[in-house]
Parts: structure tokens; sequence; C-alpha cells
């Protein structure tokens, strides 16, 4: 059976909560569809036919800082364009060319789900295939092409690896951006025949914040394609999900990795990566992780299947979710888990905010931090829009026996963090309190 593709859809939260799902297979290419909050519990989807200038099948969606979404690549499709439209002087609306997709495109079309992260100064870091530049998407312009990733191996969707945006510490702006795992050119082709080729166990990290920015090399303890990376509220970010050889597509990944790894961005080289526990789960294409207000990571999905089937194959469709508690959610550290009493629902930027919150014992400035996470969109191992800031600490005052008022400062521009829901974590050592929802405005 042919490796092959399902519809698929990014989905945007904008920042009015309101949900934006773009694009997809066949009928739905073209289709915007719109999901807004309500009181009265009838609320549906509303389809909004032939919104965009063209089909959108494998296209990755941004939240920009305006409140607006770019929407970036898809199958044979090498231009962007906006929702909101923009007017500009074309016959397409807002669609633009953009000839870093068309270049980036090979045989197997590894240029799919394009990796899109919003650095601090307001451009856009775009990576596809094994190439990444510094786009400003106003100017239509590539401001800088980066250093092709070492080795020259496919990183996007079909030799699907993952990406994530470091977290953004306000003290002190440095930008990196990591990227793990893929298949070697080739794979997706050889596995469309039945012949899966290992997948890739590098990671490349760049600090595109640097003046002439160049990748450092790591190397998981496996190899992994699919993989999903989450970053924890500790700072921390777990790859799950996942194989060890072929690509994604149906029929085209084998030998599941059920085994989760921690990456530490602070640890020293050559020390950043740990072993989780396994799930009895295999999670191939189709799969999925999100980050849950409580710290865990939800984990739901797999079918490697043109249908689903759930027996006569070696990895059946699996409908089910399950959860995984990374270490700080262990009972030996509840004396120093902090709990959030009281919080703002909303703050603007750079304005003064108090965090009442509970913590046993004594804690210190330097012992504490206030983070707060953008809810993404995971589809095929790419988190759109995931995104950690951590904030500027002011003041914090003991007031009784195991309470404590911070002062903090919200995020100081759109560019650092888009306007909209983020879950706030009070982190203690690197221990994280369930979250509390803020709106950022």
């Amino acid at each position: 059976m042919p490796c092959g593709p399902r519809r698929h859809r990014p989905t945007t939260v904008l920042p009015n909560g309101t949900l934006i799902q773009t694009g997809g297979y066949n009928d739905g290419d073209h289709v915007v569809r719109v999901f807004a909050p309500c009181l009265n519990q009838i609320c549906d989807w509303i389809e909004i036919p032939n919104y965009l200038s063209q089909r959108r099948w494998y296209a990755t969606n941004q939240i920009l800082p305006n409140g607006e979404i770019i929407i970036i690549g898809g199958r044979r499709q090498f231009n962007y364009e906006f929702f909101p439209k923009r007017i500009n002087n074309n016959n397409n609306g807002s669609l633009l060319e953009l000839d870093f997709l068309r270049e980036t495109s090979d045989f197997d079309e590894n240029n799919l789900y394009p990796f899109v992260h919003l650095l601090p100064d307001g451009n856009l870091f775009l990576f596809a295939n094994t190439r990444s530049i510094l786009f400003d998407y106003n100017r239509n312009s590539v401001v800088k092409e980066f250093p092709p990733i070492p080795n020259s191996e496919p990183r996007n969707y079909p030799s699907s690896g993952s990406s994530v945006l470091l977290p953004l510490d306000e003290k002190e702006i440095i930008v990196e951006i990591m990227i793990c795992g893929g298949a070697p050119s080739g794979s997706h082709w050889r596995a469309m025949r039945g012949a899966y080729v290992e997948a890739l166990s590098s990671c490349g990290r760049l600090k595109v914040s640097d003046e002439n920015p160049s990748w450092q090399v790591e190397y998981m303890p496996m190899s992994r394609v699919m993989g999903d990376m989450v970053i924890l509220p500790s700072g921390h970010v777990i790859i799950i999900n996942g194989a060890q050889r072929g690509t994604a597509g149906w029929e085209c990944g084998e030998d599941p990795v059920t085994t989760p790894i921690l990456y530490d961005p602070a640890a020293e080289h050559g020390e950043r990566f740990s072993v989780m526990e396994s799930s009895p789960r295999p999670r191939l294409y189709h799969s999925t992780a999100i980050l849950l207000p409580d710290g865990r990571v939800l984990i739901g999905g797999s079918n490697p299947h043109v249908y689903y089937n759930f027996t006569g194959v070696n990895y059946p469709t699996d409908l089910s979710l399950e959860s995984f508690s990374p270490a700080y959610l262990s009972l030996e550290h509840k004396a120093v888990r902090p709990r959030i009493v009281a919080a703002r629902e909303s703050v603007g930027y750079g304005e003064l905010m108090s965090v009442v919150f509970r913590v046993i014992g004594e804690t210190t400035l330097d012992s504490l931090s206030f983070r707060i996470i953008a809810p993404s969109f995971s589809t095929h191992a790419f988190g759109m829009n995931q995104r950690m800031i951590v904030l500027r600490v002011v003041s914090v005052v003991r007031i009784g026996l195991e309470g404590y008022n911070a002062s903090v400062l919200g995020p100081s521009t759109a560019e650092i963090a888009p306007p909209g829901y983020y879950m706030m974590f009070v982190v203690h050592g690197e221990i994280p309190s369930h979250a509390t929802w803020i709106k950022l405005h």
C-alpha cells in the first residue's frame, strides 16, 4: 500500500479566543472555518468557502504581532497569504510569492509544513527541507539566509523532524531555534516502496540572535522521525512519539519510538538529553502531543494507514489519549510546588501585575520564575505558535506563613508575545504550579 495523506487543517487561536482553521484537502483546500466563543452552548463552526487564494494542504499558520495569521506554503504552493486578507495590487488579494519555498522543494516535497517562528525583531524564522531564512513578511523580503543545517538532511514533512523556539527570557533576549530528527534524503521514496531507512538522531541548535549564527549539533539517544517537541513549564523540552525508520505518510513508518526523551537547554553540552519511562502504545503517523495546564503532556492518536485499521496490521489505528507526567509532578515535590491563589485575568504589554501564590517554606527571588506559554496547534510533528516567555520579576513579598505576592511585568512587546491567551505558571526551582489562564492585550 503506498504512502498517502489525509485532510490536514491547521488551527490558530485569535487574540479574542476564536479558532481559525485553514485549508485542508479536496473540498476543504480553499476554505476557512471559524469557531467563535459563545455563552449559549450552541456554538458551531462557520465555513467560508473559497476564502483562501490558493489551496492550502500541508501549510503552516503563525499568529502575528497585530493578531493576523500568516498562512505559508502547502503542496505545490510557493507563496503565502493572510487572514484576514490584506489588500494589495494583485488580483489574488493578499497572495504573495515566496521563491524560498520553490527552491526548497525536492522530489519528495520535503518543504511541507515549514517550520515558522515569530522572532522578537518582528521577522519570521522559516525553515524548509535543509535551509532557513530570516523573512520580513511585510516587505516580502529575505533579510538573511542562515547556513544549511549540517549534513543537509531533510527535516520537514514527509521527512518529519520537529522544531521549537527555545524559551525567551525578558531579562536577556537570546533567540535560539532547535530542530530534532527527520529522515535522510530519499527516505520517503524508499518508504513508499517498502524500504524503511533509519531516521536521523541529530538535532541542530541555531542562535539566530548572534551576528553570524552557526548550527550546534547534538545527538538524541535514538533516531526519530515524526517526534513531537513540547516545551514544558520547567523550560525543558520533551520529545515524544514517532518512529525510528521511514517517514511520515500512510504505511511509511516502522519501529515506533515509545520512549520519550527530555532535553535541558541549560545543561552542559553532552549532558542535555535524558531518557524517560516508555509508553506501551506506539504513536506514529497522525499522533500528536500538547501541554496541559496541570503540567502533564497529553498524547493522542496514531493512524499510519489509509483507513482506520484496528486489526491485522503491525501498528493498529489508535484513537486513545494518554498523559505523560514529567518528574516535576512526583509526590516528592509536593512540598515545594507553588500554588497560584490569585492573578489578573488580563495584562497589557509592560504592565505590572500582581500574582499571589503559596509555597511551603522559604523562597527567594532567585529561585522563582513566572512563565507564560502559548497554546499551540500540533500536527505532523510541529507545534505551530508554541512559545514560552520568562517574565521579568520586580519584587516578591512574603504575606503570611506560606503566602507570597509577586509583582511581575507583562511581556514587553507583541513581537515577543503576540496578543491572546496564555497559560501562566509559577516555577519554584524547576517545579511548576498548575497554570492559570491570562489574556495578553
